[in-house]
Protein backbone atom coordinates (compact mmCIF):
# COMPACT_ATOMS: atom_id res chain seq x y z
CA UNK A 1 0.00 0.00 0.00
CA UNK A 2 1.52 3.14 -0.73
CA UNK A 3 2.21 6.40 1.69
CA UNK A 4 0.62 9.34 0.92
CA UNK A 5 2.94 12.31 1.08
CA UNK A 6 1.62 15.92 1.38
CA UNK A 7 1.39 16.67 -2.10
CA UNK A 8 -1.23 13.80 -3.14
CA UNK A 9 -2.96 14.68 0.09
CA UNK A 10 -3.84 18.09 -1.01
CA UNK A 11 -4.37 17.16 -4.19
CA UNK A 12 -7.18 14.77 -3.06
CA UNK A 13 -7.89 17.60 -0.90
CA UNK A 14 -8.67 20.00 -4.06
CA UNK A 15 -11.01 17.54 -5.98
CA UNK A 16 -14.57 18.80 -6.39
CA UNK A 17 -17.49 16.89 -4.03
CA UNK A 18 -18.54 15.10 -7.18
CA UNK A 19 -15.10 13.84 -8.39
CA UNK A 20 -14.87 12.19 -4.89
CA UNK A 21 -18.16 10.86 -4.94
CA UNK A 22 -17.13 9.40 -8.02
CA UNK A 23 -13.75 8.26 -6.96
CA UNK A 24 -15.52 6.12 -4.11
CA UNK A 25 -18.23 4.44 -5.69
CA UNK A 26 -15.77 3.33 -8.76
CA UNK A 27 -13.35 1.78 -6.19
CA UNK A 28 -15.96 0.50 -3.26
CA UNK A 29 -17.26 -0.96 -6.94
CA UNK A 30 -14.41 -2.79 -7.51
CA UNK A 31 -13.25 -3.69 -4.13
CA UNK A 32 -15.18 -5.84 -1.58
CA UNK A 33 -12.61 -5.00 1.34
CA UNK A 34 -13.51 -1.24 0.86
CA UNK A 35 -17.12 -1.93 0.77
CA UNK A 36 -17.57 -3.47 3.83
CA UNK A 37 -14.93 -0.96 5.13
CA UNK A 38 -17.49 1.92 4.18
CA UNK A 39 -20.05 0.18 4.87
CA UNK A 40 -18.88 -0.45 8.87
CA UNK A 41 -17.65 2.45 9.54
CA UNK A 42 -20.27 5.23 7.80
CA UNK A 43 -23.21 3.63 6.23
CA UNK A 44 -24.91 0.96 9.13
CA UNK A 45 -22.17 1.98 11.98
CA UNK A 46 -24.70 0.04 14.52
CA UNK A 47 -25.35 -3.81 12.33
CA UNK A 48 -22.59 -3.76 9.71
CA UNK A 49 -19.86 -4.90 11.83
CA UNK A 50 -22.60 -7.75 13.36
CA UNK A 51 -23.42 -8.47 9.93
CA UNK A 52 -19.61 -8.80 8.91
CA UNK A 53 -18.85 -11.54 11.45
CA UNK A 54 -21.99 -13.48 10.74
CA UNK A 55 -20.87 -13.21 7.31
CA UNK A 56 -17.22 -14.19 8.38
CA UNK A 57 -18.71 -16.89 10.65
CA UNK A 58 -20.77 -18.55 7.75
CA UNK A 59 -18.08 -18.62 5.29
CA UNK A 60 -15.55 -20.59 7.64
CA UNK A 61 -17.93 -22.67 8.15
CA UNK A 62 -18.15 -23.58 4.32
CA UNK A 63 -14.54 -23.93 4.65
CA UNK A 64 -14.82 -26.70 7.26
CA UNK A 65 -16.64 -28.94 4.79
CA UNK A 66 -15.10 -28.12 1.61
CA UNK A 67 -12.33 -30.87 0.66
CA UNK A 68 -8.55 -29.48 0.25
CA UNK A 69 -5.89 -31.58 -1.06
CA UNK A 70 -3.21 -33.51 0.86
CA UNK A 71 -2.66 -37.22 0.97
CA UNK A 72 -3.19 -37.45 5.03
CA UNK A 73 -6.11 -35.90 6.85
CA UNK A 74 -3.54 -34.08 9.04
CA UNK A 75 -2.30 -32.39 5.75
CA UNK A 76 -5.96 -31.75 4.52
CA UNK A 77 -6.68 -29.79 7.86
CA UNK A 78 -3.45 -28.28 8.22
CA UNK A 79 -4.98 -26.32 4.66
CA UNK A 80 -8.38 -25.68 6.08
CA UNK A 81 -6.93 -23.63 8.92
CA UNK A 82 -4.46 -21.99 6.55
CA UNK A 83 -8.34 -21.06 4.66
CA UNK A 84 -9.86 -19.88 7.61
CA UNK A 85 -7.20 -17.87 9.30
CA UNK A 86 -7.08 -15.91 5.67
CA UNK A 87 -10.48 -15.17 6.18
CA UNK A 88 -9.95 -14.61 10.03
CA UNK A 89 -7.70 -11.71 8.53
CA UNK A 90 -9.76 -10.31 6.01
CA UNK A 91 -12.31 -9.81 8.65
CA UNK A 92 -9.77 -8.15 10.83
CA UNK A 93 -8.46 -5.49 8.58
CA UNK A 94 -12.30 -3.99 8.73
CA UNK A 95 -13.08 -4.85 12.01
CA UNK A 96 -11.19 -3.71 14.94
CA UNK A 97 -12.98 -5.54 17.21
CA UNK A 98 -10.67 -8.52 18.93
CA UNK A 99 -13.64 -9.76 20.93
CA UNK A 100 -15.29 -10.78 17.48
CA UNK A 101 -11.87 -12.23 16.68
CA UNK A 102 -11.44 -14.42 19.06
CA UNK A 103 -14.69 -15.44 18.46
CA UNK A 104 -13.95 -16.22 14.74
CA UNK A 105 -10.42 -18.13 16.02
CA UNK A 106 -12.39 -20.08 18.69
CA UNK A 107 -14.57 -21.37 16.37
CA UNK A 108 -11.96 -22.95 14.08
CA UNK A 109 -10.09 -24.05 17.21
CA UNK A 110 -13.03 -25.70 18.38
CA UNK A 111 -13.76 -27.40 15.13
CA UNK A 112 -10.07 -28.60 14.98
CA UNK A 113 -10.21 -30.15 18.74
CA UNK A 114 -13.69 -31.85 18.44
CA UNK A 115 -12.82 -33.78 14.96
CA UNK A 116 -9.24 -34.61 14.83
CA UNK A 117 -7.49 -33.84 18.50
CA UNK A 118 -6.15 -37.39 18.53
CA UNK A 119 -3.99 -36.18 15.49
CA UNK A 120 -2.02 -34.01 17.21
CA UNK A 121 1.85 -34.75 17.93
CA UNK A 122 1.47 -37.72 14.36
CA UNK A 123 4.59 -37.28 11.98
CA UNK A 124 2.76 -34.81 9.93
CA UNK A 125 4.21 -31.28 11.84
CA UNK A 126 2.55 -29.20 9.44
CA UNK A 127 -0.70 -29.35 11.34
CA UNK A 128 0.78 -29.45 14.79
CA UNK A 129 2.57 -26.15 13.56
CA UNK A 130 -0.91 -24.63 12.14
CA UNK A 131 -2.97 -25.27 15.27
CA UNK A 132 -0.01 -24.32 17.13
CA UNK A 133 -0.20 -20.80 15.62
CA UNK A 134 -3.51 -20.18 16.13
CA UNK A 135 -3.23 -20.77 19.61
CA UNK A 136 -0.31 -18.36 20.03
CA UNK A 137 -2.47 -16.32 17.91
CA UNK A 138 -5.26 -16.72 20.59
CA UNK A 139 -3.41 -16.37 23.52
CA UNK A 140 -1.83 -13.14 22.70
CA UNK A 141 -5.08 -11.64 21.90
CA UNK A 142 -6.67 -12.54 25.20
CA UNK A 143 -3.64 -11.65 27.32
CA UNK A 144 -2.73 -8.54 25.63
CA UNK A 145 -5.48 -6.88 23.73
CA UNK A 146 -8.36 -7.95 25.69
CA UNK A 147 -7.21 -7.65 28.71
CA UNK A 148 -6.28 -3.64 28.39
CA UNK A 149 -9.99 -3.18 26.47
CA UNK A 150 -11.67 -4.21 29.75
CA UNK A 151 -9.29 -2.56 32.82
Amino acid sequence: MPKLDVEFKNQIKSLSKADLEEIVIRVAGKNKEIYDFLLVNYFDTQYGEKDLFEEAQSEIRLLFVKKYNGFSEELQLAAMIEACVKRINEFQKICKNKNSEADLILMVLDEVFTHSAKLLGTCFTKFDYRVGLLLKRLITLVTNKLTRISC
